[in-house]
């Protein structure tokens, strides 16, 4: 689960994470009221929507006077804010942060995330702050700096020194640096968070270490430990089709391709949309029905999918474990009466109950395209979506 900007740096606050004053508006004149609170000669204006990128797409903006507040806050709230991370269509802006300026010595990175290599937190930090992380891993690596954290001390003073110092950063702020790495791990662990990314990690002129922006993505399977962020979920900036996935315990994700996929198991999942565009088209979902779905589960991920006006073809590619075959046979018939299919429709099933699966479908009176293995599944879906 992602959050904006304001509310990432509100729950840093609470792990002594220094940032600087802010308030969020809905409209101009709220964005006027917040500067005016705030204080100051100097405000930024930022888009708040969950992607980065804001400033190169125009989303984030100095203002010098109240009235500047207030036009740039009339020009951000209602635009169209594409960035790298949106992709072309852009994000809708609704609401935008209003944040004392400051004066930047320097800028830095810092990120505490889940490596899966280790299998432990590992705290990053760069000297090119304010840059894509992925380019700088891509062209200076060397800039980037790592510590890998024991889970059974936490992240040792120490460990936060040597990246202060590894990054550069010079001698008089380097405790308050250790303090700010310290409480971002702390934040991190505490909030059950797969990424915690200050970009950038700001060092004024003054001496002090702030976070400038502040990005937090949770953990959805342990929210139900925390209430208080589940509370932060901001449904307009999600995908409506993933919204009611997630209402039936389904992993759904909507892609931009013409074949609509229906599968059990995320590995399984992966490899049927990696075959698809194998074989030449692109698949217009990632849709994980797990293994212990039920009838009405399978005829609820079925219906999402056909939403999709950009679906041509479906294809259920399905290996009974635990999910046995004959209850997806169930709950696909199911939904193709319920719905009346008018897309080429391409199943296989293996596994758990699967001739009495097949038998279900050749029985049903559908139109439906059986194939024999996963190749033969993608083949035939390609196929029939073009034609």
């Amino acid at each position: 689960m992602n959050i904006h900007e304001y509310q990432a740096k509100e729950i840093l606050r609470k792990f002594n994470v220094a940032t600087l004053k802010g308030k969020v508006a809905n409209t101009a004149d709220e964005a006027v009221m917040a500067a005016k609170e705030i204080g100051g000669q100097l405000w930024v204006v930022k888009a708040q929507i969950h992607a980065g990128g804001r400033g190169k797409g125009g989303g984030v903006k100095i203002a010098k006077s109240l009235d500047e507040v207030k036009s740039l806050s009339q020009k951000i709230i209602g635009m169209t804010l594409v960035t790298h991370q949106t992709g072309p269509e852009g994000k809708l802006v609704q609401k935008v942060f209003i944040e004392q300026g400051c004066n930047i010595a320097k800028e830095y990175y810092v990120a505490c995330l889940v490596d899966r290599g280790t299998g432990r937190v590992t705290m990053m930090a760069s000297s090119e702050g304010g840059m894509d992380i992925e380019e700088v891993a891509d062209k200076h690596p060397e800039k980037i700096k790592k510590v890998t954290i024991d889970p059974a001390v936490g992240l040792a003073a120490y460990q936060a020194r040597w990246l202060a110092f590894e990054i550069g950063m010079s001698a008089d702020v380097v405790s308050k640096a250790t303090k700010f790495f310290v409480g971002l791990y702390q934040a991190f662990i505490q909030t059950d968070c797969s990424i915690a990314e200050i970009n950038p990690l700001v060092v004024t002129k003054e001496g002090d270490v702030l976070a400038l922006d502040a990005k937090m993505n949770f953990d959805s399977n342990a929210l139900y430990r925390h209430p208080e962020v589940t509370e932060l979920r901001d449904l307009s900036e999600e995908e409506p089709t993933e919204i009611e996935a997630s209402k039936y315990d389904l992993a759904f994700i909507k892609l931009n391709g013409s074949i609509g996929c229906l599968v059990n198991g995320a590995g399984l999942a992966m490899s049927t949309l990696d075959i698809i565009q194998l074989h030449g088209a692109y698949p217009a979902n990632f849709l994980d029905v797990g293994g212990g779905a039920n009838k009405e589960k399978v005829t609820a991920a079925f219906k999402i999918i056909l939403k999709d006006p950009n679906v041509k073809a479906i294809l259920v590619n399905i290996f009974g474990g635990i999910m046995k075959c004959d209850v997806i046979a169930e709950g696909v018939i199911a939904a193709s009466k319920e719905v009346g299919l008018k897309v080429p429709l391409v199943v296989r099933l293996e596994g758990t109950n699967v001739e009495l699966g097949k038998k279900l479908l050749r029985d049903s009176g559908l139109n439906i395209i059986p194939a024999d293995d996963l190749t033969d599944a993608a083949k035939k879906v390609v196929a029939a979506a073009k034609n």
